[in-house]
């Protein structure tokens, strides 16, 4: 085989790829755009109120880890206090912080230590104490205090101890939508011939924008160049991918900041894995095989609403940090469930999410990396393809700014949350920067997260220092 003969083997393998993964993006824009609509359409008919006044509306429980989480609990937990919905519970699971996280939600809500049985149904660090309000107006808010075990450990124990048939898993730093409870549980009772295991919600970014009393009272652009990078990161995650994966029954992530879950499946299941940082995927995925083998009809609902907003990392140091756990979690759950990949035995999920996990998602960033060294080799030995690299990378551009406004403009005709033509604009100029000087990083936390992964077997999560809501920065 002649070098030139390899040379085109190896060309024709990243012209194929990236062709592959522009044509999954291009049939995940189409189908979420279907589903989008007709979920626009199904809201604004739904009698939210009729759900609200049943009596026979299931207690949700709301489990909110917190660790090292001072600078936003109080505030944050006064917005879960607010839920719109007839009969829920909230409780704080404190995680062994070494802040004063426990002692300012104590002074806030007039808590005092009780006695109380735990179950432990599922396996937990042990529990150091349980704290219920004084105050007739925080009824519903529990306390735990335990030593650290780390998120999954946390709300292992929330479990235990939940009195809901449901429970939804958020995120103590972030802002949740009012409605956003009887949103969620909203597909458990529409869907007839499946049972509705969990669901997931829309997450945007709230930097910038103005927070008081744990509500959002003004949406802002964020004004640095970080968190608006994540805007449309997330748009298009959310917006444009998780919904169609969802619309065709193959949804394998429901984020750690907001998810609606049936107590009882997650239970035999075993509750979160703690013996990993992507417990969110890979709670899902063992929820998804467990049904299957069961022989059960099931379903993974995503709501195109945005019913949560989260602190995105502003440093570069922080959002590698999230975007190494990310990796390693994703290269965990694959591999802990290896024996999906290719199998028809789980169906779509088996045949085509799985793969295109594993092909697209962890190793999108070992290919781009290849790419790169193959390119400057070639340019090093002198005989580069100029016609074929300036090609590829101008489709690569170019596909990666129109999904972007794809998705940038298709959010805000959706709901219309950034709604001065400044900040559209803006967002826009950004996704043409993005390609460049954002996506790199990207890659290279990918790369490091499978070097952490596989060489320095690192299993922590890493730090996420937050700058908390109390004052916003404007544009």
């Amino acid at each position: 085989m002649t070098g030139e003969t390899i040379r085109n083997i190896i060309e024709l393998f990243f012209m194929v790829y990236a062709i592959t993964i522009f044509s999954f993006y291009f049939w995940l824009a189409i189908v979420s755009a279907k589903e989008l609509i007709k979920n626009i359409t199904t809201s604004k008919t739904t009698n939210y109120e009729t759900l609200l006044s049943s009596p026979f509306a299931p207690v949700i429980s709301v489990l909110a880890p917190a660790y090292n989480e001072s600078l936003t609990i109080v505030e944050n937990i006064r917005a879960l206090l607010g839920l719109y919905y007839p009969s829920f519970e909230i409780i704080v699971i404190n995680d062994g912080s070494k802040d004063n996280t426990l002692q300012k939600t104590i002074d806030a809500f007039d808590l005092e230590k009780v006695p109380f049985v735990i179950d432990y149904k599922i396996p937990c660090n042990e529990v150091l104490g349980v704290y219920k309000s004084r105050m007739k107006a925080y009824s519903n808010l529990t306390v735990i205090d335990k030593k650290n075990g780390g998120k999954a450990d946390a709300l292992n124990s929330g479990i235990n101890i939940a009195k809901g048939d449901y429970f939804i898993s958020i995120d103590v730093d972030s802002i949740i939508d009012p409605h956003a409870l009887k949103k969620l549980i909203k597909p458990f009772f529409e869907e007839t011939d499946k049972k509705v295991i969990a669901a997931g919600g829309v997450i945007q970014i709230a930097n910038s924008c103005t927070i008081e009393n744990g509500q959002m009272v003004e949406i802002n652009l964020p004004g640095q160049f970080l968190p608006r990078c994540q805007v449309i990161e997330y748009s298009r995650s959310f917006l444009m991918g998780r919904l169609a994966w969802s619309r065709l029954d193959g949804l394998l992530l429901i984020s750690g900041a907001l998810g609606l879950f049936d107590k009882e499946v997650v239970i035999e299941c075993g509750g979160y894995f703690t013996k990993t940082v992507g417990e969110d995927m890979e709670l899902i995925v063992r929820m998804r095989k467990f049904m299957a083998n069961k022989g059960i009809k099931y379903k993974v609902v995503y709501i195109s609403d945005p019913l949560c907003w989260t602190e995105a990392p502003s440093t570069l140091k922080v959002l590698g940090s999230q975007r190494n756990r990310w990796t390693r979690g994703t290269i965990d759950t694959i591999m802990i469930h290896k024996d999906i990949f290719f199998n028809p035995k789980y169906g779509f999920m088996g045949m085509v999410s799985h793969p295109y996990w594993v092909i697209f998602e962890w190793m999108a960033p070992v290919v781009e990396v290849l790419g790169i060294i193959y390119f400057t080799v070639i340019i090093l030995i002198g005989e580069p393809n100029w016609p074929f690299f300036i090609a590829v990378i101008s489709f690569v551009y170019f596909f990666a700014i129109t999904f972007s406004t794809y998705a940038i403009l298709f959010d805000h005709l959706a709901y219309n949350r950034y709604n001065k033509k400044s900040m559209i604009v803006k967002l826009i100029l950004t996704s043409w920067l993005e390609p460049v000087l954002y996506h790199p990083l990207i890659v290279y936390w990918g790369i490091r997260g499978n070097y952490d992964y596989f060489i320095r077997k690192r299993k922590a999560w890493g730090k996420m220092t937050r700058e908390g809501f109390a004052k916003p920065k404007q544009n």
